[in-house]
């Protein structure tokens, strides 16, 4: 019980961190129509970015939690040069090219990730604060996981006042079901589709910063982070954030209990998951289907 318990927690722990990257690629979809497929890459960038940043800052207690704020930062700035210098000049065009713009951008993000960084593995230390753990019925759980079951629920939180209480939430919400008819209100679209692009990107440098510390960085992180949060978004519903947190605890869970329970398939639960939830509800759990 005890072992499950702990599994239990762990899987949660790793959903808040997908949710975040998840929640960031349904944004972009929503209201630009594109799906972002080097969206791991900003996420990969992101876990680099903060440790980098965490061997560059000055040595105080407060250099990790510097570091997690500049690291989605810089990752925010990345996505809004891509989006400015390239998506913008392709969203009139077919589909196809998004793709294949997206495409490329991996194998260049991942370039740069190579020649900055190389190819050896790093480790991020946890902060001091974070570095132990605690015990949840006889069981060891990491102290750091607390800070991810947080701040994740804590952003989505803030994510929610952002959509549906400013003004701007108003317009890429209507952006996201009209966008003829935002631009005919003299909206200025482009602008919009940017600071979508950039808090979309904010969000997978964040999810990479929080995982950077639970996980090894090489740059290869991103293919398995792109395919996790696709298949977030497929499970919970394009455009739909409760679904990506919905989708993300499923998702997670079932891989955290499938490694533990059955580690032969482990890896084609979650392939499994989405199969059924195409067959059964084609837009996901809490999408909603195109008119």
């Amino acid at each position: 019980m005890e072992l499950f318990l702990l599994q239990f927690f762990s899987g949660l722990s790793k959903a808040m961190f997908l949710f975040l990257l998840a929640a960031g690629l349904s944004l972009i979809f929503g209201v630009t129509r594109v799906i972002n497929l080097a969206h791991g890459s900003l996420y990969m960038v992101g876990a680099y970015a903060l440790f980098s940043l965490s061997r560059v800052l000055p040595s105080t207690p407060f250099q990790f939690w510097i570091a997690l704020l500049i690291a989605p930062v810089v990752v925010a700035a990345l996505g809004g040069l891509i989006e400015v210098t390239l998506l913008r000049r392709v969203y009139r065009s077919e589909e196809l090219y998004t793709v294949l713009l997206t495409v490329g951008l991996i194998f260049l993000l991942d370039g740069l990730v190579r020649l900055f960084w190389g190819v050896q593995h790093f480790n991020v230390p946890r902060p001091e604060a974070l570095a132990g753990s605690i015990h949840v019925l006889g069981q060891a759980f990491p102290t750091y996981f607390l800070l991810t079951l947080t701040l994740a629920p804590a952003v989505g939180l803030g994510l929610w006042a952002l959509f549906y209480k400013t003004r701007w939430g108003v317009l890429v919400r209507a952006a996201a079901t009209n966008r003829e008819m935002v631009s005919a209100l003299g909206v200025d679209v482009p602008m919009l589709y940017t600071s979508t692009f950039v808090l979309g990107s904010w969000l997978a440098g964040l999810g990479g910063a929080l995982a950077a510390p639970m996980v090894t960085l090489e740059p290869t992180m991103d293919a398995a982070a792109i395919i996790e949060a696709l298949a977030v978004v497929v499970v919970g519903g394009l455009g739909s954030f409760a679904g990506s947190l919905l989708a993300a605890v499923l998702v997670s869970e079932m891989e955290s209990f499938g490694i533990l329970v059955f580690p032969a398939i482990s890896l084609a639960i979650i392939f499994i998951l989405m199969a059924i939830v195409l067959i059964v509800r084609p837009w996901g759990l809490l999408g909603r289907p195109e008119r």
